[in-house]
Formats: C-alpha cells, sequence, structure tokens
C-alpha cells in the first residue's frame, strides 16, 4: 500500500516546480534576491512565502495568512526521495525534521498535527507546498509520521490548527528581516552639528526637519544593530496524547447557502450512495453541505473523489468527522 501511496505523491516537490516556477510567491524576505536565486539554502534556512492563487489538476488554490484554520481530513507523510531537495520556500528538505507541506498557509507556519484514532498530537513547521492529492489535507516528514503512529499504513485521520501566537511570531520576524534589509545605509552614526547662515536665526534641533530625520534614520538603525534576536519557534518532538472521539471519513461533494441546492445535488448524487445535507453554522453563517459516506477507508473515499472532480465537482474534497 505504502509504494502506491507514494506513486500518489511525487507530485509536492516536481510538480510545484512546474505549477509555482512561473507563479509569483509573495517574498517577506529573509534572504536577498542574489541568496534567492543561489541553490536551496540550508534546512531551516528559507524565505517567507505566501504566495498566489495557483491550480493544479482543475482545482484552485489560494494561500492566505489564516491564524484561526482548523481542519479535518487525512494526513500523507513523504521522506527518502525528497530528502535534501528544495522546498517551496527555499530550505532543503529534512525528512528527519518536524516539517511539513500544506496547500495554502504561510511558510513557515506553525500547526498542531493530532491523529484523531490515537490522540497522538505534535507541533510541526509547514515549509513546502502540498500534498497535491484532492484527498489530503497535510503531507508529514517521515519523522512527523513515526512520532503520530501512521507511518507503516501511509495516512492517517488528523486535526490540523494553526497556533496562532507562534505563527505570528515568524510572521513578524520574517518583516522586521525584510524591513532590515531595506533600511538606509547612509545615515551618519556620528552627532549632527548645526550651523547657521549668517543673518539667519540658529534653529533648534526640536525644529530642524532634517536634524529629527537623521536621528530617526540613526535609532532605527541602532535598534537594527543593538536588538537581540529573539529564539524562533521550532517544534522540538513533543508528543502529547490528547482525548479524541470515533470519527468517520466522508466526501463532501459541496457546500450551500441556500438548502434548496444542496438538495439538488444531494438528488443528482443519490446513485452514488448514502448522500446527506448536513447543516452547520460558520463565523454566523449558516451552510448546508452535501456529504456521501461514511466511507469504510481511505481507499474508498479517494475512488469517489475521483469519480465527482471527474464530473465537473471541483470543490468536492475528503473530511473527517
Amino acid at each position: 500500500m505504502l509504494i502506491s501511496f507514494r506513486r500518489l505523491f511525487v507530485l509536492p516537490t516536481v510538480l510545484l516546480g512546474l505549477v509555482l516556477a512561473g507563479c509569483a510567491e509573495t517574498q517577506l524576505v529573509v534572504h536577498t534576491a542574489k541568496q534567492l536565486r543561489s541553490p536551496p539554502s540550508a534546512y531551516g534556512a528559507g524565505a517567507y512565502k505566501v504566495g498566489q492563487p495557483y491550480q493544479v489538476d482543475g482545482v484552485w488554490y489560494y494561500p492566505k495568512p489564516d491564524f484561526t484554520y482548523r481542519e479535518t481530513g487525512i494526513a500523507s507523510w513523504y521522506g527518502p526521495g525528497f530528502h535534501g531537495r528544495q522546498t517551496a520556500n527555499g530550505e532543503r528538505y529534512d525528512q528527519t525534521a518536524l516539517t511539513a507541506a500544506h496547500r495554502t498557509l504561510p511558510m513557515p507556519s506553525i500547526v498542531r498535527v493530532t491523529n484523531l484514532d490515537n490522540g497522538r498530537s505534535i507541533r510541526v513547521r509547514i515549509n513546502d507546498r502540498g500534498p497535491f492529492s484532492n484527498g489530503r489535507i497535510i503531507d508529514l516528514s517521515q519523522r512527523g509520521a513515526d512520532l503520530l503512529g501512521f507511518r507503516q499504513q501511509g495516512t492517517a485521520k488528523v486535526l490540523v490548527e494553526v497556533i496562532e501566537d507562534e505563527s505570528r511570531q515568524l510572521a513578524a520576524a520574517a518583516l522586521t528581516e525584510e524591513a532590515a534589509a531595506n533600511s538606509p545605509e547612509a545615515a551618519p552614526l556620528q552627532p549632527v552639528i548645526i550651523e547657521a547662515l549668517p543673518g539667519a536665526p540658529m534653529p533648534t534641533q526640536a525644529t530642524t526637519p532634517a536634524a529629527s530625520q537623521t536621528a530617526a534614520l540613526v535609532g532605527r538603525r541602532a535598534a537594527t544593530v543593538l536588538r537581540p534576536r529573539l529564539p524562533l519557534p521550532e517544534p522540538d518532538g513533543t508528543v502529547e496524547t490528547v482525548p479524541v472521539q470515533p470519527t468517520n471519513i466522508f466526501v463532501q461533494a459541496g457546500s450551500f447557502s441556500r438548502v434548496d441546492n444542496a438538495l439538488r445535488l444531494r438528488a443528482r448524487l443519490s446513485q452514488l450512495g448514502n448522500v446527506q445535507v448536513a447543516e452547520t453554522v460558520v463565523e454566523e453563517r449558516r451552510y448546508f453541505r452535501v456529504r456521501l459516506g461514511p466511507m469504510a477507508s481511505v481507499e474508498e473515499a479517494d475512488d469517489l473523489l475521483a469519480v465527482l472532480l471527474g464530473n465537473g465537482h471541483s470543490d468536492a474534497r475528503v473530511v473527517v468527522d
């Protein structure tokens, strides 16, 4: 099963090179442009990136910062065949590190991943794009799969949640580095001497725009030079065990704000099996989700998802509930 599984996931790095190479990335840079053109950087030394919308196999993905992100679904993992290759944010992939690929979250972000079958929960850092199989929501490193206990199975039902404070800290650090890289280098560090022209009153420092601007530049540069660098968040491999409830796998064909649209889709899909309309509220808005299942296995869900996508239901996805 693992061989077949890995064949599905040769894309996180290879396809990304084809799809995103021509796609302008938002680079809140930790590196200069020259460094970004260099060969893959050392492990853990990539740039901060969000990115533009991109399409894979007819499905559009929309990267964006989302500090409230929380999603259940199927996790996969990638390992030896990708070790040392370049990730989407310029690092070299390390299968022994606690990193992961995600399709839309900024890189890096810190997320908590919980295995919904055994309750094992770890923190990982997002540094790559993927997985590009529509039935997966995150692609973990080999070590991450080991710690969560699903390396042998290849996949697992998981809950993925952004850790807001640590993800914001990474984003803020990247913006600070960008500001430092773009700060003026010509600001003098010695005292500024002001002389009055003959016949003109001697200005005070408080009323001299040039002096105050120079002082501000000096202050910013001094802060850049002297400010101590705080350690950035990095997953340490701690495994927590949390309570979990029994869950099932469904294939969601669509989600609608009007119940009549959901009912029409349910009628069209009824020949495929048990179709449900589930009502939910998200940010005070009511939605009606059309779902098929529960599925007996991940493989069954994958097969049904392929049928839906092949018939034009581009919003279809595998969900765990």
